[in-house]
C-alpha cells in the first residue's frame, strides 16, 4: 500500500528519508487528523494510540504459519514488549497465550480474562511470582536448576497440583563445527543438561516436563536452526529418562520490518558511513556515528541499529525457520518437530505488537539553531518513544493542525528535542528529514512504536507526564470509535477463532 499521501513523496532523490511502514489500519488512522488532534487536546500530549484488533491478524498470521508446516502448539504474547491492557484482552479472544515476566505482568493477565493454563512464566522468578503461577496453573519456564527446585518446593508445600515446567536451554553448538549460537544469560548450557534432568528426575511427583526451549536475542536464522536442532536432541534426553515432553519453544526474536522502502535504509546508512569518514556534511547531532568512527581516515567499530528493513520478519520469519534444514540432521526442522509428534511454542513480543500503536507528539516550537539547523520541540521526551534505545531509525509522520498553506509542502531537515532539561533528551540523535516543515500545534505521529518503543522506557523524569493510552477500533469498517486503554473489553468480539 502507498503511503505517498501520507509522507510525500519517496522517489525525492535529495532528503534522506526512512519512510515507516504502514499496515492499512495505521496508514487510515494517520488520515483521520481531526480525530488525533481531539483525542491528544483531550488527554494531553503525549499520548499513545493503541490498535487492538490488529494484534489479533498478528496472531492469525502466526497460526497460518503453523498450519502451513502441519504444527500443532501455542503463540504465546510476550507481554513485556508493551503494557497495554486493550492489547491484553484483545488476545483474550484471539486464540492465543501469553507470556508474565514479572508477578504484576502475571496478575495483568489474569485480571485480564487469561486462565491460568493459557500464561507461561519466563524470566527472572521470585518466590511471589513463582508461587502465583504455580498456584494458577501456568506453564513455568525453567531457567536452571535453581527455579526447579523452588518450584517443586511450593507444590509440596501448599499441596499443589503437579507442576507444568519447561526447561530452557542454552550454550548450544553445531555438530562438528564452531559455535554458532551466541552466549545467555538465561538459561542452563546443553553441557549441563544431564544435571537438570537430574533434578526432574526427583521431582516427578511435583514437576511435570512438558518440553525444552531457547530464546536467543539474535537475527541469524542458522543461529536458531542450531539451538532448535539442539532442543530436539534434548528431547530424545527427556523420552531416555522416562519423561513425555511434548513442547519445544523457539522463544522470541522473529522481528519487524519497520521500513516501507529497502533502498531507503541502504541510502542512509551509506550515507551515514560517508558522515562518519567526514566526506559528506554530519547526519546527527554532534556527529554521533551510532557505533561507528573514524580512526585516521579508516573505518571502525560496528553499526548497533537495528536493520529497520527486513524482508523476512515476523511470521514471515518463522516460516523461515521451519523451512531452514537442521544443521546436522539436514532436514527442515518444521518436518522434524511434525516427525516427532511436537507441539510448537512461540513467544514473539515485538512481532505481535507490530503496527499496534502510533505515538503522538504535539510540535511546542520550532526554531533556527545557532549553526542553522532548524530545531523542533516536542510535548514529549526520549523516554515517550525510546525508538532510539532499541536502535530504531524511521521518520514521524505530520499531522498537520490546519491543512498546509501553499508552498509549505517542501522537505526539510529537522532535528527533534524533547521536553526535559537535558543535553542528552534527543527523540533522535539523527537529521530527522521531512517532507513538509512542521508547525506549532501540529503533531508528528511516531507509528510502530507498540513493540517496545512505546512505554518501555517511560518515567516521570522531571515530573513530566507519562504518556495516557487510548484504544481505538471499527465497528463493521465503521466510523473509529475510542476509549480510554483500561476501559476496553472486547465484549463484541465473539466470533474470532480460538486456535
Amino acid at each position: 500500500m502507498s503511503n505517498d499521501s501520507l509522507y510525500g513523496d519517496p522517489s525525492h532523490s535529495d532528503p534522506l528519508y526512512l519512510e515507516p511502514r504502514l499496515a492499512p489500519r495505521t496508514a487510515d488512522l494517520l488520515r483521520s487528523p481531526a480525530l488525533l488532534h481531539t483525542l491528544v487536546d483531550a488527554l494531553g500530549s503525549p499520548l499513545n494510540v493503541i490498535l487492538p484488533d490488529q494484534i489479533a491478524d498478528n496472531v492469525r498470521g502466526f497460526r497460518a504459519v503453523f498450519a502451513r508446516h502441519q504444527l500443532t502448539g501455542r503463540v504465546y504474547f510476550a507481554h513485556k514488549a508493551n503494557r497495554s491492557s486493550a492489547l491484553v484482552r484483545r488476545l483474550t479472544t484471539a486464540g492465543a497465550a501469553l507470556d508474565a515476566a514479572s508477578l504484576g505482568e502475571l496478575q495483568h493477565a489474569l485480571g485480564s480474562g487469561f486462565a491460568g493454563t493459557d500464561l507461561m512464566a519466563t524470566g527472572p522468578k521470585d518466590p511471589e511470582f513463582l508461587w502465583l503461577a504455580a498456584r494458577s496453573g501456568a506453564l513455568v519456564n525453567a531457567d536452571g536448576p535453581g527455579e526447579l527446585e523452588q518450584a517443586a518446593a511450593l507444590v509440596r508445600a501448599y499441596g499443589l497440583p503437579r507442576l507444568r515446567v519447561l526447561v530452557r536451554l542454552s550454550g548450544f553448538e553445531a555438530t562438528g563445527a564452531r559455535r554458532l549460537s551466541r552466549r545467555s544469560r538465561f538459561g542452563t548450557s546443553v553441557k549441563s543438561l544431564h544435571g537438570l534432568l537430574d533434578v526432574l528426575d526427583r521431582h516427578r511427583r511435583e514437576l511435570e516436563p512438558v518440553g525444552v526451549g531457547y530464546h536467543l536475542d539474535t537475527t541469524s536464522v542458522e543461529e536458531k536452526a542450531v539451538a532448535l536442532e539442539g532442543c530436539l536432541h534434548a528431547m530424545e534426553e527427556l523420552q531416555v529418562r522416562g519423561h513425555r515432553p511434548r513442547a519445544v519453544d523457539v522463544g522470541g526474536g522473529f522481528g519487524v520490518n519497520y521500513l516501507a522502502h529497502a533502498a531507503q535504509w541502504e541510502r542512509y546508512t551509506t550515507e551515514l558511513t560517508r558522515a562518519v569518514l567526514g566526506v559528506r556534511p554530519p547526519l546527527t547531532w554532534g556527529g554521533h556515528g551510532y557505533g561507528l568512527r573514524a580512526e585516521n581516515g579508516t573505518l571502525r567499530g560496528a553499526l548497533g541499529l537495528y536493520p529497520a528493513h527486513r524482508p523476512s520478519a515476523g511470521a514471515g520469519y518463522l516460516d523461515e525457520l521451519l523451512s531452514h534444514p537442521a544443521p546436522g540432521l539436514g532436514r527442515p526442522l518444521g518436518t522434524l518437530l511434525l516427525e516427532g509428534l511436537y507441539d510448537l511454542y512461540a513467544e514473539p513480543g515485538r512481532a505481535l505488537a507490530d503496527q499496534c500503536g502510533i505515538t503522538l507528539g504535539r510540535v511546542l516550537e520550532v526554531r533556527t539553531g545557532d549553526t542553522g539547523e532548524t530545531l523542533v520541540r516536542l510535548a514529549m521526551n526520549a523516554g515517550d518513544v525510546s525508538l532510539e534505545d532499541h536502535g530504531v531509525l524511521m521518520d514521524p509522520v505530520v499531522v498537520p493542525r490546519t491543512p498546509d498553506p501553499a508552498g509549505a509542502a517542501a522537505p526539510v531537515a529537522v532535528h527533534l528535542m524533547g521536553n526535559l532539561c537535558l543535553e542528552s533528551d534527543l527523540i533522535t540523535r539523527r537529521t530527522v528529514f521531512l517532507p513538509r516543515p512542521p508547525r506549532p500545534g501540529d503533531l508528528l505521529a511516531f507509528a510502530n512504536t507498540a513493540g517496545y518503543c512505546m512505554d518501555f522506557g517511560a518515567t516521570r523524569a522531571q515530573g513530566q507526564a507519562v504518556a495516557r493510552k487510548v484504544a481505538v477500533h471499527r465497528e463493521d469498517g465503521g466510523d473509529w470509535r475510542w476509549c480510554l486503554d483500561e476501559q476496553y473489553w472486547p465484549l463484541t468480539r465473539t466470533g474470532d477463532a480460538q486456535g
